[in-house]
Order: C-alpha cells, then sequence, then structure tokens
C-alpha cells in the first residue's frame, strides 16, 4: 500500500481551504494545515480528522507577509511529514479599493497575499517538490480576467496570479505540475454589506445558484490525482458566470 500524500494548504483553518482539506483527507491524504490566527477553527478541523485518521493533519501557523520566515516555515512543514507532496496556495485577502485611497499598506496586503506569497512559497518548496515530482494549486479567481469593479487591487493580484501559474508550469516542467482554480459565485465574504453583489452575481450564472465550496475541493482531487498530463491551466468552477458580460 503506497504511502498518503502530503497536501500543504495555506489558510486552510475555515472556509474553502477548510473544506480542501475535508475533502483531500477523505480521500487519503495527509494534510499540512496552515493558519496565521485562526487557531481555535485549525485546532478543531485537525481535531475532527484526526479523530478519523491519527496523527493526518497537523498544524503550520505562518504569516505569509513575512516572506524571510519562509526557509523556516516550509523546513517545519516538511519535518511535520517528512515530505510534501502538493502545495494549496489558498489564503487570500479580499476588499473594495478606491484609487484615491491607495496606499502602500493596502497594496502591499493585497498583492503580498494574493501573489507575492505564492511567488516565495512556491520558490522556497520547489526543489523539494522536483524529488517529489508535486504539483502546485493555486486559487485564483474569475476576476483575474475580468476585473470586478471597486475591487481593481484585488483583481490585479489574482491577474498576475493566473500569469504565475502559467509561467510556473513552464519553469517547473516537467518534474512539477502547476495548475489554478478560479472560484465564482462560491463562499461569498460573510459581511452583510455584500448581499446585494452576491445576488447580482449569481443571477448572471448560467446555471442561477451559488456554488458549493465542495465544488472547488472536487477540482482541487481532480487536478492532484487525475491530471497527470495537466499542467499551465486555470480551471473556472464558476457556474457559467464567465459565459455573460
Amino acid at each position: 500500500m503506497s504511502s498518503p500524500k502530503i497536501v500543504m494548504i495555506t489558510g486552510a483553518a475555515r472556509r474553502i481551504g477548510a473544506e480542501m482539506a475535508r475533502h483531500l483527507h477523505q480521500a487519503g491524504m495527509n494534510i499540512v494545515l496552515h493558519y496565521r490566527s485562526s487557531s481555535k477553527d485549525a485546532s478543531a478541523l485537525a481535531d475532527q480528522l484526526n479523530a478519523s485518521r491519527p496523527e493526518s493533519v497537523k498544524l503550520l501557523k505562518g504569516d505569509l507577509k513575512d516572506y524571510a520566515s519562509f526557509p523556516a516555515l516550509i523546513d517545519q512543514a516538511i519535518t511535520l511529514f517528512g515530505q510534501i507532496d502538493v502545495l494549496i496556495n489558498n489564503a487570500s485577502s479580499f476588499y473594495p479599493t478606491n484609487l484615491q485611497d491607495v496606499d502602500e499598506k493596502i497594496w502591499e496586503d493585497l498583492i503580498g497575499v494574493n501573489l507575492k506569497a505564492p511567488l516565495y512559497l512556491t520558490q522556497t518548496l520547489a526543489e523539494h517538490l522536483k524529488k517529489q515530482n508535486g504539483c502546485i494549486v493555486n486559487i485564483v479567481d474569475i476576476h483575474g480576467d475580468r476585473p470586478l469593479k471597486d475591487y481593481f487591487v484585488y483583481s490585479i493580484a489574482k491577474a498576475g496570479l493566473i500569469m504565475f501559474t502559467k509561467s510556473m508550469a513552464r519553469e517547473l516542467a516537467p518534474e512539477i505540475r502547476v495548475n489554478g482554480i478560479a472560484p465564482g459565485a462560491i463562499m461569498w465574504p460573510e459581511e452583510q454589506h455584500y448581499e446585494g453583489m452576491h445576488q447580482e452575481i449569481i443571477s448572471r450564472t448560467a446555471l442561477k445558484r451559488e456554488g458549493h465550496p465542495n465544488d472547488i475541493a472536487e477540482a482541487a482531487l481532480f487536478l492532484i490525482e487525475h491530471a497527470d498530463y495537466i499542467t499551465g491551466q486555470i480551471i473556472a468552477v464558476d457556474g457559467g458566470r464567465t459565459l455573460s458580460n
């Protein structure tokens, strides 16, 4: 019996990251569950999954804007199970921006978490992943291709992550496959003021309904386990949102 794949998921304590952790764990993988501040949620999720398969989920705390800490963070991640086979860059920062209000702090936050962190994590982990013939899955966004009004810095960051995904697929081939998943109307932000935008976007999907985080998790499982000849691709999991204006 082959040993389970080891998957490191950033921002995995809650929401889509947590659903991917549950889904991939159920498929037999072991999880390095990264979090920054959601320690209670991270511990609860790890306890839940370890109850069904002991020592199969381990926690990794780290600030993804502290780039100098990445070598130590990745060393710690590898030490937890002895290897990493898959990196899922899921952690994200999302909020509106006004052109006149954007400053270095806002730019660094949105570009940093959404683009620079995946870059430096990939850089730090690349040689190890090559030895494992591993893969990378970046959670991008349909708004990396079509900008979301009032979220231009976020859209720029996700556009950069899309090109980063395609570029790394060339740079890291043939040992490492690199792909992206672009969610649409799935797991909308919890703040009440997003509700109007939420309903508008759902109305523009071909399927006229909101997706579920499990839809993203299924796509991740496919890219990890069943896509040996796929690299440099972005899978839109959006209910047909990108078919309309």
